[in-house]
């Protein structure tokens, strides 16, 4: 009687795990359980990759831009050469988890010689020298031409993705060995350019106070 109890158990047992492994009702709740971080990942990565597409393109634009303003001027004073640049730095808005640098340089080339004539430098909302003045300074074989004056515009920015931002200015993954090599160490990508453009209405552009 006792044996035919114990094995009535053990059948009763096998059938529950049997009725158990067959029962579909969670399958759903599980697949999503495994696909959705998969899916959120996927989600994430292909908004940052367009959006830091997006601000490199925007990083070429500031450059092109104050170039371009700079040389429709006959000379400038030092606020009105911040107010230009100032507009630059506006272009790349939306994004704002960094901000640009952008150094706009007078370069008067004689005797094969490029000499910085001005120079100055905006970051992080500070307003203060760029290059020394009155020193060689590099410009492409191509536009080293005697006689001529450049105006050289050079922008960078230390992209931060949102998956490595913290308000605090801080890497949220710094020591995450992966994630370090694809943003590095500081959680952001290096995003630069320069153009050189020459006067439009005058032989070289004077800048006062710079």
């Amino acid at each position: 009687m006792r044996a035919c109890l114990f094995l009535d158990r053990i059948a009763a047992s096998i059938g529950r795990w049997r009725n158990f492994l067959h029962d579909g009702s969670g399958a759903a709740a599980l697949e999503f359980a495994l696909v959705a971080p998969l899916l959120l990942a996927c989600y994430f990565v292909t908004m940052e990759v367009g959006q830091a597409i997006e601000t490199s393109k925007k990083v070429g634009r500031v450059a092109s831009t104050v170039a371009d303003l700079i040389t429709r001027q006959q000379e400038m004073t030092s606020d009105e050469l911040k107010a230009i640049m100032g507009i630059g730095q506006a272009i790349v808005t939306p994004y704002g988890r960094s901000a640009p640098t952008i150094i706009a340089t007078g370069i008067q080339i004689d005797n094969g010689n490029a000499q910085v004539a001005w120079s100055r430098k905006l970051s992080g909302g500070s307003f203060v020298q760029g290059e020394t003045v009155n020193t060689a300074t590099q410009v492409p074989e191509k536009l080293r031409v005697d006689g001529t004056f450049l105006v050289r515009v050079t922008t960078t920015l230390h992209y931060r993705p949102v998956l490595t931002w913290s308000a605090t200015g801080g890497s949220n993954f710094t020591g995450l060995g992966v994630l370090d090599g694809i943003f590095g160490e500081n959680g952001g990508l290096a995003m630069g350019d320069t153009y050189y453009l020459r006067p439009r209405q005058s032989a070289s552009i004077a800048c006062s106070g710079c």
